[in-house]
């Protein structure tokens, strides 16, 4: 699933193409993206609605080359890409839902219906596209308020292995609502 050629001998020119495209080669950036292009493909099919699959592969190789200058690690290359497909998967999601929602709000409550805040709608979407142990442990932390120590004990785990769930728990969700 990875754009990385498999043989060795081919891996070369990829990471050439892939140091030309950083520096402003046009023709490298092309290849590199047409490279990707159907391993982005196939991951957003398994992340977006199927209508917007070839949307988010557009958005996110557009994205790319634009930020691509930006990328500290060449060799995350292939893993950013997915990172970008994921985030333009959740966003056109996140926009298909919430217009879906005011319609059937609009169409079951009439136009005297109060919205939901949108922060308390932002969060329980950031929150409900969370993996179940990352949402359990914010949940429980933030809202229940317990302990590093409680965490710990509640969840079978070392305090060292909850602090790092917590953080990456809270990164993915402020991940989420950045988009």
């Amino acid at each position: 699933m990875c754009p990385s050629p498999p043989t060795p001998a081919a891996a070369k020119p990829w990471q050439d193409d892939l140091h030309a495209a950083r520096a402003g080669d046009c023709l490298a950036l092309e290849r590199v993206l047409a490279r990707s292009r159907q391993d982005l493909r196939r991951y957003a099919e398994h992340h977006c609605v199927v209508n917007d699959v070839e949307d988010a592969v557009q958005e996110s190789l557009f994205t790319a080359s634009r930020k691509l200058a930006d990328l500290r690690q060449l060799e995350s290359f292939t893993s950013w890409l997915f990172r970008i497909v994921k985030r333009e998967c959740n966003r056109m999601k996140r926009g298909w839902r919430s217009l879906r929602q005011e319609e059937i709000t609009e169409d079951i409550a009439g136009p005297c219906a109060q919205a939901p805040a949108g922060l308390a709608r932002d969060l329980a979407a950031a929150l409900e596209s969370l993996p179940p142990h990352y949402r359990e442990i914010i949940l429980l932390r933030d809202v229940q308020g317990l302990t590093i120590g409680e965490l710990a004990d509640t969840l079978a785990l070392t305090r060292e292995a909850t602090k790092a769930r917590l953080h990456r728990a809270r990164a993915l969700a402020r991940e989420y609502l950045q988009d």
